[in-house]
């Protein structure tokens, strides 16, 4: 496609001067770039399409030079980079090298603030016009939040404290009745009503179409009338139905037609000289001019490459999360205590299946991990086993909650943490580095690092049926390189002990946990192909580190530790401080993350840039024996 707007080159100058025909043709041209590109590289489709012309209209009142707006999560920002000169760079978008899929200050000026992470653009928009007015700066400071970052605490905490502050600052409430599945809560229900009780999107659009076709002339000036009376009524009649945002200090105005690019730019000129907070509701649509993503949200609202002609197809392949899927509705069959909880990710984390089968034992508490955990710890005291599925990155939010509600009380709360390790092209925002290190860093609980599909599934039968206190199972994102198979064991106390992968001598020993072992058990047969014998054993319990176990397996003194996590707090780290009073004369070299800030790219360079590969391990190795 020939682009006539879109380039590198769009000036905040050349942007105002548009006009209603110039919008709507850019609106199109930046639907086909993201359409294309995402097919391409995989993204985040389905939020993108549905912030078009929002972003067209922010574009066109404000000044992205100086003006700062911060894009919650991130993932509705496309259209924005495309806007402020990544047009030639975005063929990139997601790959070794490239532009992110989230707003990145490294990456341009124009990019306020690092998101990746849902609820918190108000705090930072509020952090930034508060910076501005102790600088004597007259900057406009818009924040564009997700009605799904809505059920998000933390941005609560930020509208109370902008709303008692009066600092001059505009959010706007992109209101798609969506976070990546269908949102959930009270604060669902409040938007659908204020939705309900306006009727302003659908009362416009039939009058102003109605007039334009039939009064040309006089047509506006009598749509302008109408609006003014329609909500002098709405005001008198249902002034008490945005009265949350106002009685906590926000000016209210809205619901927008967010595809209205017109309208938008005219509400937005109207609020932002206001010198009070405001709240500017737009609605929505999630995947608007795409109709498979317009169909299906929910499964275009991150993708792989796919063909844009035909859309997402689904793959039966099995996955980490599948079997995670399947271990859940087995153990759920088998002990009726057995409940599920979601973070407003029940499709991402397999638990939908779950949902489906056992509605009343499921529990989506929306984007809130801090209150799935703290109420998972409430479903423990209680008698009943709640099993928490929520990403790796994700479950870092809830800290606190993990070490206070459930391990200082040692409950039997079964945390499933997806996602651990590299996730590949959603980078280092989304990476689970750091579920090992925090989690062994609390009391009672117990870590699990399954290595495949046969031993998350004992993993998930011996955390729920066999532990008395919190466990928790990490595992990756996608499939496993190793193909389907029985038991590995004979009995599942032998799921617990270490076990040598590959014996191909004492010379030295590879030590891993989880599915890095498939990396390990290359690098021990490129080891012994140059000369260097030695063995691989895998433990799938992290903590407590079976440390005597792992040592009656080797006469080694030589041990190398290989996991997919952070030096700090790791499972090498604990190897070598439990090891290193008792046996001296053994030496342990820990191989981990040594930078977390690895960028985004495929899983294979991600290992390669953290010299976690079988290639990077066997020269590391090969060097410290040579040394």
């Amino acid at each position: 496609m020939e682009y006539r707007y879109l380039n590198d080159d769009l000036t905040p100058d050349y942007l105002h001067t548009l006009t209603p025909s110039d919008r709507q043709a850019l609106c199109k041209e930046l639907r086909e770039k993201i359409i294309s590109t995402v097919s391409k590289n995989g993204g985040h489709l389905a939020s993108n399409l549905g912030a078009v012309e929002l972003t067209v209209a922010l574009m066109s009142v404000f000044d992205y030079t100086k003006d700062k707006i911060v894009f919650d999560v991130g993932h509705q920002s496309y259209s924005y980079k495309l806007m402020t000169g990544r047009f030639s760079r975005f063929d990139t978008l997601r790959q070794e090298g490239g532009i992110s899929g989230f707003p990145r200050r490294s990456e341009s000026p124009y990019d306020s603030f690092d998101t990746g992470h849902s609820s918190t653009s108000v705090s930072a928009a509020l952090g930034m016009a508060r910076a501005r007015d102790l600088s004597g700066g007259d900057e406009y400071v818009i924040a564009v939040i997700g009605d799904g970052a809505m059920t998000g605490g933390l941005a609560y905490e930020a509208i109370n404290d902008l709303g008692h502050s009066g600092t001059k600052m505009i959010v706007i409430l992109n209101d798609n009745e969506m976070s990546i599945d269908k949102n959930v809560g009270g604060m669902s229900k409040y938007l659908k009503n204020l939705r309900i009780s306006s009727g302003y999107i659908s009362a416009k659009r039939t009058t102003e179409n109605f007039l334009a076709k039939n009064l040309p002339i006089i047509g506006k000036p009598i749509v302008k009338i109408i609006l003014a009376i329609k909500n002098f009524f709405r005001f008198l009649i249902n002034k008490q139905v945005p009265s949350m945002f106002e009685d906590l200090g926000l000016l209210y105005y809205g619901p927008i037609d967010g595809h209205d690019t017109e309208a938008l730019i005219r509400a937005l000129g109207a609020v932002k000289d206001l010198r009070h907070p405001v709240l500017l509701h737009v609605c929505t649509k999630k995947g608007k001019g795409y109709s498979f993503a317009e169909n299906e949200p929910s499964s275009y609202h991150g993708v792989g490459p796919f063909d844009r002609e035909v859309g997402v197809c689904k793959s039966n392949k099995l996955t980490y999360t599948g079997a995670f899927s399947g271990a859940m509705l087995d153990v759920a069959a088998r002990n009726k205590k057995v409940v599920g909880i979601s973070a407003a990710m029940a499709q991402g984390t397999g638990m939908d299946k779950f949902a489906n089968k056992y509605p009343t034992r499921f529990f989506d508490c929306g984007i809130a991990e801090e209150h799935a955990v703290t109420m998972a710890g409430g479903l423990a005291v209680s008698g009943y086993i709640p099993v928490v599925a929520i990403y790796s990155s994700f479950l870092q939010r809830a800290y606190d909650e993990i070490i206070h509600d459930v391990c200082f009380m040692n409950n039997h709360v079964v945390f499933a943490v997806d996602r651990s390790g590299f996730v590949g092209n959603d980078g280092h925002t989304h990476n689970g580095l750091y579920d090992i290190t925090y989690l062994n860093s609390v009391p009672n609980m117990k870590l699990l690092s399954p290595r495949d599909y046969t031993e998350l599934r004992m993993c998930m039968d011996h955390a729920v049926n066999e532990c008395d206190g919190p466990c928790a199972i990490r595992y990756p994102r996608g499939s496993s390189p190793y193909e389907e198979r029985g038991p590995l064991y004979k009995d599942k106390v032998e799921l617990l002990r270490p076990h040598i992968l590959s014996d191909e001598g004492d010379g030295f020993v590879i030590l891993s946990c989880g599915t890095i072992g498939y990396q390990c058990d290359k690098a021990i047969t490129l080891l012994k192909t140059r000369g260097f014998n030695g063995k691989h054993i895998s433990v799938t319990q992290v903590n407590p580190l079976p440390v005597d176990e792992i040592l009656a397996l080797t006469k080694a003194n030589k041990i190398y530790t290989v996991e997919e996590g952070v030096v700090s707090g790791g499972m090498g780290e604990m190897f070598c401080n439990l090891v290193s009073s008792s046996h001296p004369q053994i030496n342990v070299k820990v191989f981990a993350v040594e930078d977390p800030m690895i960028r985004a790219g495929s899983v294979d360079q991600q290992l390669k840039k953290a010299g976690l590969d079988a290639e990077s391990i066997t020269s590391r190795i090969i060097e410290d024996l040579k040394s």
